[in-house]
C-alpha cells in the first residue's frame, strides 16, 4: 500500500515539474519511464535550472550515461545516494526508485523551501550558519558546517511541520504532530487553506463531517482555487497509517503557495497590470458572446456558457495568487483595487448571465430552478445573532415552518425531473444533459 501510493504522489508531482520543461514531457511509468534517463535530466533541469549533458538516443550504452550523467550531478550537489546504483535504475526497481525520487524531491523541493523558515524557527540552516557559528572560535566552521548538513535533514522536516502547526494554529484545536495520522481527519489541509486563502472553507460545518469528506474537498479546492495540483486521493490519506513522505510532499506546495504570495513588489505590480488586461479582455469576450447568441435556442445558449466558464476557469489559474493576495481593503494598492473592481464586476456579469439562462428554462424546469435557488439560498443563510434565547427560537421556527412549505413540493419536483422528456418536436435536446445532471444533484 505504501509503495504503491508513493508511487502515485510522486509521478504526479514529477509530472507537474516536467510540465515547465521545454518541451513538456510527462511521465506514464515511474519503473519503466525512468530507465532511459531522459525524463530523470528533463526533471533535474527543471529542478535546478541548469543545462545537464546527456545522450541523445535510447540505447543501453546511452540510457546508462544518462542515469550515471543524472546521479553525478545529484552528487555535486552533496546529495548522499546511499545503495542507488545505475543497474537498479535501469532495471526499475520500485524500492531504488522510490527512494532516488524521494531525495530528489526533499532536497529540491522540500528542504529549498524550508530554507526559508529556517531562521524563523531557529533551525540549523545552511543558510543561518553563520548565526550559528558567531562564537570567536570560527576555525572550526568547517566541521560545524558538515554536522549542521547532517542535522538539516531532520531540521527541514521539523520546519515544515512548524510552519503546519503555524498555520492550523488561528483555528482552534486542529492538532498538528506528525506527517502521518494528523491528517486523517482532512481537517488541517482545510485550516491551512483558510489561513492562506479566508473564505474559501467553513470550518465549523467541516468538523461534524466524515474524514473522507474534508480530504475530497480540501483537495478539491487545493487544485482549483490555489492552483495546487493533486498528489493525493481521501484513500490514501484517511487509513490507520498514512504515508508521511507523500504527505510532506503535498504539504510542501502549500508552503510554496505562501512563499509565492510574498513576491517582490514589482513582480506584484506587473502581475496586477496583467490580471487588469486579462479580466478586461474576458468582459469584451462575454460581451460580444451575448450578442452573437442573442437569437439562439437556450441550449444553444447553455452549451456557450459552458463554453466560456471551462475557457474561463482554466485561463484564470495563472492568475489566482495575484486576485486572492491582500484581500483587506486597506492594505489594497491602487492598481489592486482597479483589479478587484474589474474582478467583482465580471463575476457579476458572469452571474447575472446564469440567473438569467436560468429564468429561460423550458416549463417545468424553470419553476423547479426557482425552487432549488430558493431552498439553496436559505439553507445558506446565516441564522440572525440575537442575544434573547426566545427571540432567537421563535425566529428559528419561523425559517423551519418556511423550509417545511419548501420541501413539500420535493417529492413532486423530484418526480418531474426525473420523468422529463428531454426533447422537442423535432427530437432535439431542449436541455444540455449537463444542465439536468446539476439540477439531480442539487435536488
Amino acid at each position: 500500500q505504501r509503495e504503491f501510493t508513493q508511487k502515485k504522489t510522486f509521478t504526479s508531482w514529477i509530472n507537474s515539474i516536467l510540465a515547465k520543461h521545454t518541451p513538456p514531457s510527462v511521465i506514464s511509468d515511474l519503473y519503466t519511464d525512468i530507465q532511459q534517463g531522459h525524463l530523470l535530466l528533463d526533471l533535474l533541469e527543471v529542478l535546478s535550472g541548469q543545462h545537464l549533458p546527456r545522450e541523445k538516443g535510447f540505447n543501453t550504452f546511452q540510457c546508462r550515461s544518462n542515469i550515471e550523467n543524472a546521479l553525478t550531478f545529484l552528487k555535486s550537489r552533496s546529495l548522499k545516494l546511499i545503495n542507488i546504483h545505475v543497474a537498479d535504475i535501469i532495471e526499475g526497481k520500485p524500492s531504488i526508485v522510490l527512494g532516488l525520487i524521494w531525495t530528489i524531491i526533499f532536497h529540491f523541493h522540500i528542504e529549498e523551501l524550508a530554507r526559508t523558515l529556517a531562521c524563523t524557527y531557529n533551525q540549523p540552516s545552511l543558510d543561518c550558519s553563520s548565526a550559528v557559528d558567531s562564537s570567536p572560535k570560527t576555525s572550526r566552521s568547517a566541521k560545524k558546517s558538515a554536522k549542521i548538513k547532517e542535522r538539516w535533514k531532520m531540521s527541514a522536516t521539523k520546519a515544515l511541520l512548524l510552519w503546519a502547526k503555524e498555520q492550523c494554529s488561528p483555528h482552534g484545536s486542529i492538532n498538528v504532530t506528525d506527517f502521518k495520522s494528523s491528517w486523517r481527519s482532512g481537517l488541517p489541509f482545510l485550516a491551512i487553506i483558510q489561513t492562506l486563502r479566508p473564505g474559501l472553507v467553513d470550518l465549523e460545518k467541516a468538523k461534524s463531517r466524515s474524514n473522507k469528506e474534508n480530504l475530497k474537498e480540501a483537495f478539491r479546492i487545493a487544485e482549483l482555487e490555489l492552483n495546487i495540483p493533486r498528489l493525493l486521493e481521501p484513500e490514501d490519506v484517511d487509513i490507520l497509517n498514512p504515508d508521511e513522505k507523500s504527505i510532506m510532499t503535498y504539504v510542501a506546495q502549500f508552503l510554496q503557495y505562501s512563499r509565492n504570495l510574498h513576491g517582490s513588489e514589482g513582480d506584484m505590480q506587473e502581475k496586477v497590470r496583467e490580471s487588469v488586461s486579462w479580466l478586461a479582455a474576458q468582459e469584451k469576450k462575454l460581451a460580444k458572446l451575448l450578442i452573437d447568441t442573442e437569437n439562439e435556442t437556450y441550449c444553444q445558449k447553455y452549451k456557450e456558457m459552458l463554453s466560456f466558464m471551462e475557457a474561463f476557469n482554466q485561463e484564470k489559474k495563472p492568475f489566482l495568487q495575484v486576485l486572492s493576495s491582500k484581500r483587506n481593503e486597506a492594505e489594497l494598492s491602487e492598481g489592486q483595487q482597479q483589479m478587484r473592481e474589474e474582478w467583482d464586476k465580471l463575476i457579476s456579469q458572469i452571474n447575472e448571465w446564469k440567473a438569467k439562462l436560468d429564468q429561460m428554462l423550458p416549463s417545468p424546469l424553470d419553476s423547479i430552478e426557482a425552487w432549488l435557488q430558493e431552498v439553496e439560498h436559505l439553507q445558506a443563510e446565516d441564522l440572525p445573532d440575537l442575544q434573547d434565547p426566545f427571540k432567537a427560537m421563535f425566529v428559528f421556527r419561523e425559517i423551519i415552518v418556511i423550509f417545511k412549505g419548501l420541501m413539500d413540493c420535493f417529492d413532486s419536483h423530484l418526480d418531474t425531473l426525473q420523468s422529463f422528456k428531454n426533447e422537442d418536436e423535432n427530437n432535439m435536446p431542449l436541455v444540455l444533459p449537463e444542465k439536468l445532471e446539476e439540477m439531480k444533484r442539487r435536488l
